[in-house]
């Protein structure tokens, strides 16, 4: 089998598994791309990417353009002399100029089925959206944003328990098997492309933690999603007296119930917080995992016993303490 030259592009975990896989095949890896050092932590410590720490590891040379645009990165990228580039969630523009460098192009390992869920955050948004699976597409890459010809794809179910973290290990391991085979398949000259279909298109913008307060006049349904896709970042939180909980695991109570204030904190079990959800409370949401500020996350039964005269029925989630003795 041929061996490639292969210059490497990635900043995050997801990114290093792929990587990883790489420096376990039979391919050369001649560089590898990252972004910047960026400030981490309370101290605010500049802090390489889990890309450049595998790199510098495995004694790989490390290049941190601010941008590909100039001509001297691209005169560098062109001087390595790579059969191909690998791209896994870099976080940088790749102008043409760089996708015609390497001899076969630059390829893309993207966490989603393709042509769904192009764009920044595909694993969150595709639980958000309640999609039964998700996936990982090797494309070949153009100048558009993740709209170029597919080489494979993988898929794997979301289930009703999936969080945002499940799903991204899931793939990172996947996609780094899938690059591989696909590597393998250029290297033999037997690789195909297909063109991405021109209908179901969907574009996933980058999180925020400002969305990802839960508002409970909306359906239990979409918030139990949301709760789950944002585990473990930006987490999901609510006003809880005049801290914030956050909540990282939950499921919908089946059934419509007598009306309610949403956020109202309903009677409850040994093992969930029944919430009131809906424009009319008449939905409920149950909570089985949360985190109270300045704790670590816990099963509903510890976080009761860790603080229940706040959480008691009709206490109202949402609200300052303020707001609680205006409002019941």
């Amino acid at each position: 089998m041929s061996q490639l030259r292969v210059v490497f592009a990635g900043t995050p975990d997801f990114a290093a598994s792929s990587l990883a896989a790489l420096l376990e095949s039979k391919h050369e890896v001649v560089a590898v791309y990252t972004q910047p050092d960026r400030p981490a932590g309370r101290g605010r410590k500049l802090t390489p990417s889990p890309v450049k720490k595998l790199a510098l590891e495995q004694s790989l040379p490390v290049y941190q353009p601010q941008t590909l645009k100039d001509t001297g990165a691209q005169a560098e990228l062109a001087a390595l002399d790579a059969d191909i580039m690998v791209v896994v969630a870099y976080g940088l523009l790749l102008p043409q100029a760089v996708l015609d460098t390497p001899r076969l192009g630059c390829i893309n390992v993207h966490a989603s089925l393709l042509p769904r869920w192009r764009g920044a955050a595909p694993i969150q948004r595709a639980i958000e959206a309640g999609d039964q699976a998700s996936g990982v597409t090797i494309m070949q890459m153009d100048a558009g944003l993740d709209t170029g010809a597919m080489l494979h794809e993988v898929r794997t179910p979301i289930t009703e328990r999936t969080t945002g973290g499940d799903l991204h290990d899931r793939l990172a391991i996947q996609g780094a098997t899938a690059l591989i085979n696909v590597l393998d398949e250029l290297a033999q000259g037997t690789a195909s492309a297909t063109p991405q279909p021109e209908e179901g298109v969907t574009y996933a913008t980058k999180l925020s933690k400002a969305e990802a307060e839960l508002d409970f006049t909306q359906p239990a349904e979409a918030l139990a999603r949301k709760i789950r896709a944002f585990n473990p970042w930006p987490v999901a939180w609510c006003q809880l007296g005049d801290d914030r909980l956050r909540l990282l695991m939950a499921n919908v109570e089946p059934g419509e119930h007598a009306p309610s204030l949403p956020g109202m904190l309903l009677e409850h079990g040994e093992d969930y917080l029944r919430i009131a959800c809906g424009a009319q409370g008449r939905e409920v949401l149950c909570i089985t995992t949360a985190q109270l500020p300045g704790g670590k996350a816990m099963a509903v039964r510890d976080l009761l016993n860790a603080r229940h005269a706040r959480l008691t029925t009709g206490t109202r989630l949402g609200q300052s303490e303020t707001q609680q003795g205006d409002s019941l």
